[in-house]
């Protein structure tokens, strides 16, 4: 356990030198990887967003691919088709990007439903059916999707049974002075996102490595009281007066196996109550939906979560 924990912390260390300034984000990134759940990313341009996900398939020696979503994109261009081969008077196989480690999805809310589906599907099921044929994703399959929260014209928000099944939602803020001064001291030292190659970053994981973690994570000791603590917060939230929509099963299940891989980089083999708080945000915020009069008051989803917590007794 120690090794490859020392394996993953050092991952943590090499990215923040990167993208400095975002060490909570990057940690529960790091969580959700080891716990086997895709992302969704919100946050304005230009706060780095694809660039943290380029350095951590960098970083494990992960295959990487990125699809910028658009209007006009269709299922196909995602998850591939059969070509006629003139030569061979046969079809050929072209697989499309998400045949893949790690998926950068731009901007998920920009392409129709119909497509979003599709993706949507490879998620779940990790494998694509083409002509009735099922394929296989690669074992890692992690999907990392983006959305501006500020541009509303021309997008295709997800419905909520399907932003169900995204682990979690990380909320991209702007960084903070001394972060944003040493990013200008690296740009003006030669570093360049466009260029990571002169970055001469080094791999500190592999992909095994990380399936060996998401086994050992899998691992860990929960106590029965931490369960019953974790499912009275979930039939809270689907009792709570401001909320139309309460947590899922699924994300009960989600939430189990995030605190543990919690739990697993703290450096501990069980799970504590600590450990289901501090991933309670970016697991509920996009699976619980205010209602239109609490939404109206300003109520901030954050703010209810938080309030959940409080409610239920901590158990001993």
């Amino acid at each position: 356990m120690s090794e490859i924990n020392s394996v993953i912390n050092r991952l943590g260390q090499s990215l923040n030198r990167v993208i400095v300034g975002q060490p909570v984000l990057i940690q529960q990134l790091l969580v959700a990887l080891l716990a086997g759940g895709h992302v969704i990313l919100e946050g304005v341009p230009g706060t780095g967003k694809t660039l943290l996900v380029k350095v951590l398939a960098q970083l494990v020696q992960a295959e990487f691919r990125r699809v910028q979503l658009t209007p006009d994109i269709l299922p196909s261009d995602i998850i591939g088709t059969n070509i006629f081969d003139l030569n061979t008077r046969g079809f050929t196989l072209k697989k499309g990007p998400v045949f893949t480690e790690v998926l950068l999805a731009d901007e998920i809310n920009r392409t129709p439903p119909k497509t979003q589906s599709a993706l949507l599907e490879a998620m779940e099921e990790q494998q694509v059916t083409l002509d009735g044929e099922s394929l296989l994703l690669p074992e890692l399959f992690w999907v990392i999707a983006t959305q501006n929260p500020l541009e509303f014209e021309g997008t295709y928000p997800l419905p909520e049974a399907q932003l169900d099944r995204f682990l979690f939602k990380l909320v991209v803020g702007y960084p903070d002075l001394a972060a944003e001064k040493q990013m200008l001291l690296n740009r003006q030292a030669g570093f360049q996102t466009r260029r990571l190659d002169l970055a001469r970053l080094k791999p500190v994981a592999t992909v095994e490595q990380i399936l060996e973690a998401r086994q050992i994570v899998s691992e860990v000791q929960v106590e029965e009281n931490i369960i019953d603590y974790l499912l009275a917060i979930v039939t809270r939230s689907r009792q709570h007066p401001d909320l139309a929509l309460g947590a899922s099963p699924r994300s009960a299940v989600a939430w189990l196996q995030t605190s543990k891989a919690q739990a697993w980089l703290s450096g501990r083999d069980f799970v504590t109550p600590d450990d289901l708080k501090i991933v309670a945000s970016p697991l509920l915020r996009h699976r619980l939906m205010l209602k239109p009069e609490a939404q109206l008051d300003g109520l901030q989803i954050d703010a209810i979560i938080n309030s959940l917590l409080n409610q239920v007794p901590v158990p001993r």
